[in-house]
């Protein structure tokens, strides 16, 4: 049941403590590709913190029987998850922040505002640093609104079709509209890391959230991904 946790890996605009949990020490990961897995990058989406809480705890509990190399962050937003809000501290929609190349300072309304500059939030520059330092073999990221898996860069559809049969879900090469500056442009276009956005039904029981991905997240944890190099 071995694990390794830092609980104050990073900090929020607001000050908040923000924690981490990996399979291993990081520094013992960087060779390795782990699976990155984070919650809560926005505050109004309990499911995903709920999932990702869920999985940390079956994760620690079976770490010693997988090979795979993981690291999980359960909420990067704890200012705007406790007080309901889709932005972090700074008012600052945090998947519009990301320094990816498509970054744009236009946004169709407040909640979706991408910050003064690309990458400017602290929540974002620990989670680039980090993707830099490992760097992980596939990201997943836990959200909710309507049901989907969907994936950005083709090394995360095999793994995104995998949790769409698990979960009954579609899988899609994108949400439906564009997103400059979020996670999967980030990640999937300017680094070449496969992205997977888990989007759960807005509203859905958090006691449904994680028995529908479990099996899902538990492949993936068996499958052999194939990193970009």
């Amino acid at each position: 049941m071995s694990y390794w946790q830092q609980s104050n890996w990073a900090t929020s605009a607001k000050g908040k403590n923000i924690a981490l949990f990996a399979s291993k020490p990081i520094v013992e990961l960087v060779a390795e590709r782990p699976l990155l897995f984070i919650g809560g990058v926005h505050g109004d989406e309990p499911e995903g913190v709920e999932l990702a809480e869920k999985w940390l705890m079956w994760l620690i509990e079976h770490n010693q029987q997988y090979n795979a190399p993981w690291v999980l962050i359960t909420c990067i937003n704890p200012d705007g998850y406790n007080i309901n809000e889709r932005t972090n501290g700074n008012g600052v929609d945090l998947n519009r922040n990301f320094p990816s190349m498509c970054w744009s300072d236009e946004c169709k309304a407040p909640r979706y505002f991408p910050g003064s500059s690309p990458g400017s939030e602290p929540e974002v520059k620990a989670l680039a640093k980090l993707i830099e330092q490992i760097p992980p073999t596939l990201i997943i990221h836990f959200h909710s609104w309507e049901p989907s898996i969907v994936y950005s860069g083709d090394s995360a559809k095999h793994a995104a079709e995998i949790l769409a049969q698990a979960s009954g879900y579609k899988a899609q090469p994108d949400i439906g509209y564009p997103t400059p500056g979020s996670l999967g442009e980030y990640g999937a276009n300017d680094l070449g890391i496969g992205v997977i956005c888990i989007e759960e039904q807005e509203g859905e029981p958090l006691e449904n959230v994680f028995p529908r991905f479990k099996a899902g997240l538990i492949e993936l944890m068996s499958l052999k991904l194939k990193a970009k190099s």
